[in-house]
Parts: structure tokens; C-alpha cells; sequence
């Protein structure tokens, strides 16, 4: 497919920026117009590909751009959302990753006839290995959700979901699964140092193990139980912590509680 003309951003925090980082390395549009009212960060600059603006107000008249990403905190959504119904047009798709913002909710906006969809990926975009799970609304075409998927795909991997509310599971599950990820290595850090490890090396120990686990995990045909199993030798070390880990009141359902109070304040925020 042929690169977009012009995509517009609006909000260049760390998760724009991380998109917009992503775009320009893949030359995923020619052109960029970014509302920020704070400027754009040192590391983008602007130039030929990316012109700033300081709100919607300053954004050229005969703008048509083919997408729009709104990359605003949530909280601000309501407030920031009206000044771009203009663009709400079949020629231009909304795509939005505001936690808890309903496709309905955006559509109050922009009109029930916008094309909108609904995306949520997560940090390690910042890196270009996020995930994102998004959902289209009736009015978003097979050539924009091709175009939001090539927006999505230079910041990691992508899918699909046509059911919105599951966008709660999935906020639950890889929107914040980061953060428990990185208590992961904090709590294996200090169970390190417990047991007798200089400070250092049980974060480095416990950074490096996560992260090696983790890539393992991604790029292995084989699945995590298997995996898990790889390591464990009948009445060795590992399956002495995985006795605990696994536990009745161990690690699985603790994590099954903490998706379920994830995904129960994602519904909260979107009603």
C-alpha cells in the first residue's frame, strides 16, 4: 500500500512520541501534523515530515488527513475531542488509544458516522516491540483498517477484535501487563538480595533472566507450560519455588485476581 499523505497526531506524550518515532523510521506517512501544546520532544524535531501546532485551532484549512490518532490522556479526551469533528469525513479514520474511551463515547463527538477505532497497546512500543488489540467501528473501511494497522505495526504487533468490550481484557492483560512484569523483576530482585546478593547483581540477575525468559517465550514453537517444564527436574530447585509459585494461593490465581480487578476499573473508567 502506498504511504499515507498526512496522518495527524494529536498528543506527542511518550506514547505519541513512541508512534511517531516508530512512523518516521518507517516512512509510514509522508507527512505529519502534531497538535502538542507542550512542543514536540527534543529527539523529534520538526522538519519537512513533521510540522507542530500548538492546538487544533492553528492547523491548516484544506487539511484532509488520512488518519487521525488521538494519543491524549484520557481525562482530556471530552475537552480536546470537538475540535476535530471537521475531519470527521469518510476520507479520514479515527484511531484512538485512550484507556477507557468507548468507540460510543468518541462518536458522541464526531458523529455516529465517523470512522473510529479503538486501539490499546502498551509500553514497549517505546521500543517498537508493543501490542496492540484494536476494534472498528461499522464506518472504518478495509483500507483504513489496513492503514491503522500499518500506524500500529511500527510500534510492534497487532490484532483485531470485534467485540469492544473485550478491549477491557485486553487493557487488563497487555495494557498494563508491563507494570507486572516489572514488579516481577523488583520482587525477584529482592528475594535475591534475601538470600545474600549484593543489590546490583540481583537486579541485574533478575533483569536479564525476565528478559532472556521472555524472548525465549516469543520466539520458541513451544509453549510456555513446555517451557516451564524445560527447566523443572523432578525434585530439583525449580520445582521447589514452582511448589510455592503454584500453590493454591499462589501465582496463578493471584494474577487471575489482578486481571479481574484490571479489567473490572477499565469497565468502570468507559461507563
Amino acid at each position: 500500500m502506498a504511504a499515507p499523505r498526512t496522518v495527524l497526531l494529536v498528543g506527542c506524550g511518550k506514547m505519541g512520541t513512541a508512534m511517531l518515532r516508530g512512523w518516521l523510521a518507517r516512512e509510514a506517512a509522508s507527512h505529519f501534523a502534531v497538535v502538542e501544546p507542550a512542543g514536540l520532544p527534543p529527539e523529534i524535531g520538526a522538519g519537512a515530515a513533521v510540522v507542530w501546532h500548538r492546538d487544533a485551532a492553528d492547523l491548516p484549512a484544506d487539511l484532509v488527513p488520512v488518519a487521525a490518532v488521538l494519543a491524549v490522556k484520557p481525562q482530556v479526551v471530552d475537552m480536546v475531542l470537538p475540535a476535530y469533528r471537521r475531519w470527521a469525513r469518510p476520507e479520514t479514520v479515527f484511531m484512538s488509544i485512550a484507556a477507557g474511551k468507548t468507540i460510543a463515547g468518541l462518536a458522541r463527538h464526531l458523529g455516529e458516522g465517523a470512522a473510529i477505532v479503538r486501539a490499546m497497546p502498551n509500553t514497549p512500543a517505546a521500543i517498537g516491540r508493543g501490542i496492540a488489540v484494536a476494534c472498528a467501528s461499522p464506518a472504518v473501511t478495509p483500507g483504513q483498517r489496513a492503514l491503522c494497522d500499518s500506524l500500529l505495526a511500527a510500534i510492534g504487533e497487532s490484532d483485531w477484535v470485534a467485540d469492544e468490550g473485550l478491549i477491557d481484557a485486553v487493557t487488563a492483560v497487555s495494557g498494563s501487563g508491563p507494570a507486572y512484569v516489572f514488579l516481577l523483576i523488583e520482587a525477584l530482585a529482592r528475594a535475591g538480595e534475601k538470600a545474600g546478593l549484593a543489590p546490583g547483581l540481583a537486579l541485574h540477575l533478575a533483569r536479564s533472566t525476565v528478559a532472556g525468559a521472555g524472548e525465549l517465550a516469543r520466539v520458541s514453537p513451544e509453549s510456555p507450560a513446555q517451557l516451564r517444564e524445560n527447566v523443572t527436574s523432578p525434585g530439583g530447585t525449580t520445582r521447589a519455588a514452582l511448589d510455592v509459585l503454584m500453590a493454591t494461593d499462589g501465582l496463578p490465581a493471584l494474577m487471575e485476581r489482578a486481571v479481574k480487578a484490571a479489567t473490572a476499573r477499565s469497565r468502570e473508567l468507559a461507563s
